[in-house]
């Protein structure tokens, strides 16, 4: 398993855009078979602060995943709303076992 944190700062006026757009992509991006989880967190105290959690079954995962339609046009509707560029952080899973996903 490959979990994928991406950090992800909007512009206050495209906070329900951003949570629009990004809620189609996660739920058509959790049909990925390589794709276990899909979450989008809004942080409590800056409601203009997202955090994606993706939890991928392989490394080729996160590839696939970014050939997707769905993907692309997520990357290009979502692009002109952020206020800085996203980030990411990857992590290796230690708990749950991977077949507990």
């Amino acid at each position: 398993m490959l979990i994928v944190h991406v950090h992800v700062s909007v512009r206050p006026d495209f906070i329900e855009a951003f949570k629009e757009a990004t809620l189609e992509n996660a739920l058509k991006s959790v049909k990925e078979p390589g794709i276990a989880r899909f979450d989008l967190i809004q942080q409590a105290d800056d409601p203009s602060r997202f955090l994606l959690v993706e939890v991928y079954r392989t490394s080729e995962a996160p590839a696939r995943h970014k050939e997707t339609s769905h993907y692309q046009a997520w990357r290009d509707r979502v692009a002109p709303m952020m206020a800085e560029a996203r980030t990411s952080i990857r992590y290796a899973n230690l708990f749950p076992p991977d077949d507990g996903w």
